[in-house]
């Protein structure tokens, strides 16, 4: 997307997305899953939390993981935003290469591979197949940032 951009005779602003709307709730759900971790849903609004209800980690069921915090709201949230893609399809002809669960496991992925932890590894091989080639992929960076440097 940002290389189409850049080709253009005169800079405009483009929205770059997937042109689909998921909620906080349904990320953090696909995230849990995806890495083992099955969330049971309690209460609501500001006092909905995240508890584990089974796991395949050393994480203990009944173990709170999610909760909200007021302090993170924006004064002026918006309750529904979706990227609206069409200048991009139209003047550019883009389309988005991946899915909103494609990014759940390519983020899952290499969060839990900093932390240490085995990934499961299917965002890391859609990386790769999808020809992300930006990235070696592994985490020299990254290993400096946890060391202080």
């Amino acid at each position: 997307m940002m290389w189409l951009m850049l080709q253009q005779d005169s800079p405009d602003d483009y929205v770059v997305g997937t042109g689909d709307s998921y909620s906080v709730r349904e990320f953090v759900g696909n995230a849990f899953h995806y890495a083992g971790v099955e969330l049971e849903w309690q209460d609501k609004g500001v006092n909905e939390k995240g508890i584990i209800s089974s796991s395949a980690s050393n994480l203990s069921i009944g173990d709170v993981v999610i909760e909200i915090d007021p302090k993170y709201f924006r004064p002026t949230e918006v309750e529904y935003l979706k990227a609206d893609i069409t200048k991009a399809r139209t003047n550019l002809g883009w389309e988005p290469r991946t899915t909103f669960d494609e990014l759940v496991k390519i983020m899952v992925d290499y969060d839990m591979k900093v932390l240490g932890l085995e990934p499961p590894g299917e965002g890391m091989k859609v990386s790769r197949d999808k020809g992300f080639n930006y990235t070696n992929h592994d985490f020299s960076l990254y290993e400096k940032i946890k060391e202080g440097c």
